[in-house]
């Protein structure tokens, strides 16, 4: 079998997995030198035999490798194996008879997510850590875009997971393509792990997504600010006004991470003027609203507050403002608050705490002594977090983004130590005040 040695009564309890430890390694190893070894040639024409008998065993060590995932060790091969990936996809469009290949592409890149040790497991797509591939270029990734169009959902879920999980860019030629392809991934009749990788894809690259006025193709800036807006919200509430089972694939917003993505992409697309707009038309902010109850104190919290405070109440709709009460406006920044120290390091979060601090100074006024004091505290701790990031930088001579901001991270410190002092003072004055009013 390829080079692979293994006792022949392991196979009858492979069930049990006892096979596993000792045949997932020498799988990956022998299959990748198989895959490498390919040259794009035709593999019925293969001289040797080796190839072509290879590739006719892909489908056993897939079954194989599916239940081993637990012993594998990650390759660092993982650019190589999608470029033999790119050259079967290349021979199958060529060929006359493209079953075989394709379902061998179908393998090739089940292997290829085998041996970077990333899951397939749709539950575990939110938890699926950003993982850097070998050094590449957009244009190593047009081919995955063209195959979208040719497959099955299931390697259009995978392919997505692959783009949403690397951050990788297709090149612009390729750009409205991709996009389209994500509108009709994130369509309610598609299944939910589909709609849910293509709106991990697109949170993969929101940052590109806000700075849609960069972008030279009018009729691509359209199309995302038109038809991919709506289709976000589709992704995670496919049937709006539907009030499924609570154990339902479509629940609304029943998954913590999945709901976190969902607001780090709206918080990144709201830094932009151009989304406001299209964030209030499309339900989005209505839908925000609809989550503070069950996430006034979590994490998502800080991003609910920044969704909200960038977007003006006048460019809500017209019910929207009325339906938050003062009070939950302070529940919600005031646990922005407790988060903020934790999500500095990303440049955006930090170059939104001048917006936080207006927002804490205006909803003040319905914080109790105790909110106060604990205001402070985290405040304390996002400073603190803040120079000791600094101090760590100049120890080992790094600028980073945050030592490169100059003046403007200046002027977010100086921004929240005012506020530090604001609260200080209205806590006095409230100390005062309870001073006078005791007998």
């Amino acid at each position: 079998m390829i080079g692979v040695q293994f006792d022949k009564k392991n196979i009858v309890r492979i069930d049990k997995s006892s096979a596993l430890p000792q045949l997932v390694q020498p799988l990956l190893t022998q299959f990748q030198k198989v895959l490498w070894a390919w040259d794009g040639g035709d593999v019925d024409k293969d001289g040797t035999g080796v190839t072509r008998r290879a590739w006719k065993l892909l489908d056993v060590i897939c079954r194989i490798l599916k239940p081993a995932r637990p012993y594998y060790i990650a390759s660092f091969h993982t650019m190589r194996n999608l470029d033999m990936c790119r050259k079967i996809y290349s021979r199958a469009r060529s060929s006359e008879d493209s079953w075989d290949l394709l379902k061998a592409l179908r393998n090739a890149l089940h292997f290829t997510f085998a041996a970077a040790g990333v899951s397939r497991d749709p539950a575990q797509l939110w938890y699926s850590l950003l993982w850097q591939i070998d050094s590449h270029s957009p244009e190593d990734f047009d081919w995955l875009v063209d195959y979208l169009d040719y497959t099955d959902h299931e390697t259009i879920y995978e392919i997505l997971l692959l783009l949403g999980t690397t951050g990788a860019r297709c090149s612009p030629a390729k750009q409205h393509t991709f996009i389209k392809n994500l509108i009709a991934c994130m369509d309610s009749d598609m299944p939910n792990s589909l709609r849910h990788a293509a709106l991990r894809a697109v949170h993969s690259v929101r940052q590109d997504m806000a700075s849609i006025h960069v972008i030279d193709d009018a009729s691509l800036r359209d199309m995302v600010l038109t038809e991919l807006s709506p289709a976000i919200l589709t992704a995670v509430c496919p049937r709006p006004g539907a009030t499924p089972a609570d154990d339902g694939p479509d629940r609304i917003f029943n998954d913590y991470q999945r709901d976190l993505r969902y607001l780090e992409l709206v918080f990144a697309l709201a830094r932009n003027s151009s989304w406001h707009s299209h964030l209030s038309g499309d339900r989005h902010i209505d839908q925000c609203i609809s989550m503070i109850e069950e996430y006034s104190f979590s994490p998502h919290a800080f991003y609910i507050a920044g969704i909200f405070l960038r977007i003006t109440p006048e460019q809500w709709s017209p019910t929207s403002p009325d339906s938050i009460t003062e009070q939950q406006w302070w529940d919600m920044i005031s646990s922005a608050w407790m988060n903020a120290y934790r999500l500095i390091d990303d440049i955006h979060c930090f170059e939104f705490l001048p917006v936080l601090v207006q927002g804490t100074k205006k909803y003040m006024r319905a914080a109790s002594t105790f909110d106060l004091e604990t205001l402070i505290r985290y405040v304390d701790y996002t400073l603190e977090t803040r120079e000791r990031r600094d101090s760590e930088q100049g120890e080992q001579g790094e600028q980073g983004e945050q030592g490169e901001q100059g003046e403007q991270g200046e002027g977010v410190v100086v921004a929240v130590k005012e506020l530090r002092t604001v609260a200080s003072d209205m806590l006095e004055r409230m100390a005062k005040s309870d001073e006078v009013v005791s007998p």
